[in-house]
């Protein structure tokens, strides 16, 4: 019965310090999303009428950056950007374009340090490597077209006579994004060497399970 007891108190124990430091990090996002809010607001930043309060909005995009999948990796990768334009669909628009390729970027990014990491472990070579990496580079306008459900964390908006410019910041999933890459790479690494296209599905499906595990 001790035995039991103490079972329970060690295990109220941990629960607790992951609840106090859970939301420890909740107010240091909180925190620092009031405080990018009133910066982006002195700068003359507004949201448009009916959208939730910027200061809401960057908190909500904070907690995106920071959460953690079930294997222990970003859950979302995420892209900002600003545009300007004659109206404010015009400026979303091309804010939205520029902040998709970033995300892009992102995720070519990713795709590099992965093959680095498989040249280490021998199952990539150089070549194979540095082909796949070029192949990613060469499509990454294609990526950020081809990218579906994206996710605006926040759009503001800021007058500049008569034009205006908007700020979005939108975040997408990593495993969705990777998912994408292999569907636009495909057919080029299938003319390149087909055992290099199933490379790649090894590599990134291995990295899936390594993260699981």
């Amino acid at each position: 019965m001790k035995s039991l007891f103490k079972n329970f108190v060690l295990l109220s124990l941990i629960l607790s310090v992951g609840l106090v430091s859970s939301c420890s990090t909740t107010a240091s996002l909180d925190k620092s999303a009031k405080s990018e809010a009133k910066r982006l607001e002195k700068e003359g930043y507004y949201v448009p009428p009916g959208a939730i309060p910027l200061e809401m909005g960057l908190a909500q995009s904070y907690k995106y950056q920071v959460e953690m999948s079930d294997n222990g990796y970003p859950k979302y990768i995420t892209g900002e950007a600003a545009a300007i334009g004659g109206t404010k669909i015009a400026a979303k628009n091309q804010a939205m374009e520029a902040a998709k390729l970033e995300l892009a970027g992102k995720i070519e990014s990713n795709i590099a340090a992965l093959t680095e990491q498989s040249i280490a472990n021998e199952q990539l070579t150089q070549e194979e490597a540095a082909s796949i990496t070029e192949t990613v580079t060469a499509a990454k306008n294609i990526i950020s077209q081809k990218l579906g459900r994206i996710i605006v964390l926040f759009e503001a908006y800021k007058d500049m006579g008569r034009n205006v410019e908007s700020l979005v910041r939108i975040a997408y999933n990593q495993d969705m994004a990777l998912e994408v890459t292999k569907d636009a790479i495909r057919d080029d690494l299938r003319k390149k060497s087909e055992d290099l296209h199933k490379k790649l599905d090894n590599l990134l499906n291995l990295n899936a399970k390594e993260g699981n595990e």
